[in-house]
């Protein structure tokens, strides 16, 4: 099963940063300034003029593929994936991992990842947490195609894989 974790990088301050999901009660959506907005904005966008490229202020989307064990297995059996446990502290690894690299690092130790931003790239660690702030971070460096492990080393051996120590 394949699912993907978007993420949208907006400008914050002098650098670019995730924006959190938000929640809405039906109730906020029915307010008489709500319904407004709504029409307001749409008005908005029914303006004719000509098609514009957007500017670099809109966020861009970017993903990470989030795979079972059994999609990820086949994932980093590719030889030309290069696979990250970005767990920290170190509580093991899966078989045929290159490198570790903690998940709170990889803007720092950039220099250590891949040149070629089209690199595949396979990152995990113990449940999924630290992996889904590394694929953010990896994002906003500009990767391009990266799997994660959904569910993490836990998923992993829950499926009857085994994990070195």
């Amino acid at each position: 099963m394949i699912t993907e974790r978007i993420f949208m990088r907006v400008p914050f301050g002098d650098h670019l940063d995730a924006m959190a999901p938000h929640s809405v009660s039906r109730s906020t959506l029915r307010s008489p300034a709500s319904i407004l907005t709504v029409l307001v904005l749409a008005l908005a966008g029914c303006t004719g003029g000509e098609a514009t490229e957007p500017s670099a202020s809109i966020p861009v989307a970017t993903r990470a593929e989030l795979l079972d064990p059994a999609d990820f297995a086949a994932a980093i059996a590719d030889p030309g994936r290069v696979t990250i446990n970005v767990h920290t502290p170190n509580e093991g690894q899966l078989p045929g991992t290159d490198s570790s690299l903690p998940f709170d690092q990889i803007r720092q130790q950039a220099a250590t990842l891949p040149p070629d931003r089209t690199t595949p790239l396979a990152i995990y660690c113990r449940t999924g947490t630290m992996s889904a702030t590394a694929a953010k971070d990896l994002a906003a460096l500009g990767y391009t195609d990266v799997v994660e492990l959904q569910g993490g080393m836990l998923a992993w051996r829950h499926t009857g894989r085994t994990i070195e120590e």
